[in-house]
């Protein structure tokens, strides 16, 4: 794994009315279609907290309230390794506007393992769903 490059990223779990929102990536990114939990590669310099509003106004157009966190996950792709810092999030302001993303989809807890998710995405999700604090 010796200089396999490796991104560090955040990601939401955006909560609303006992529902979470999961995003669907677009054509032109990598893994195409498959779905996500929206954020970012963390800038130099920057805290995660700081990329994570900053990745969702720019991607969806929408400011939240941080309630939670989970653990970190680290996933190895075949030529990238990917460690995402999860936040779970309640939007503050704005509607979701699509920027990057093919689609969006509110769904509940027991949905969100129908979907097609990233890999590096999936740890994420099983941790949330794990998680005592996760809405019903």
């Amino acid at each position: 794994m010796t200089g396999m490059r490796h991104i560090h990223v955040t990601c939401a779990i955006i909560e609303r009315d006992g529902l979470v929102l999961a995003a669907q990536r677009s054509t032109e990114m990598s893994l195409p279609l498959k779905w996500e939990f929206p954020g970012g590669k963390i800038d130099e310099g920057e805290t995660t907290e700081e990329c994570l509003r900053r990745e969702l106004i720019e991607e969806l157009g929408i400011e939240v309230v941080l309630k939670d966190t989970l653990e970190p996950v680290t996933y190895h792709y075949p030529t990238l390794a990917v460690t995402l810092y999860p936040f779970i999030c309640a939007i503050k302001s704005g509607e979701v506007v699509l920027h990057e993303h093919a689609a969006v989809a509110w769904l509940s807890a027991g949905e969100l393992e129908t979907l097609d998710w990233a890999a590096a995405d999936i740890p994420v999700l099983q941790a949330y769903l794990a998680a005592p604090s996760r809405c019903p």
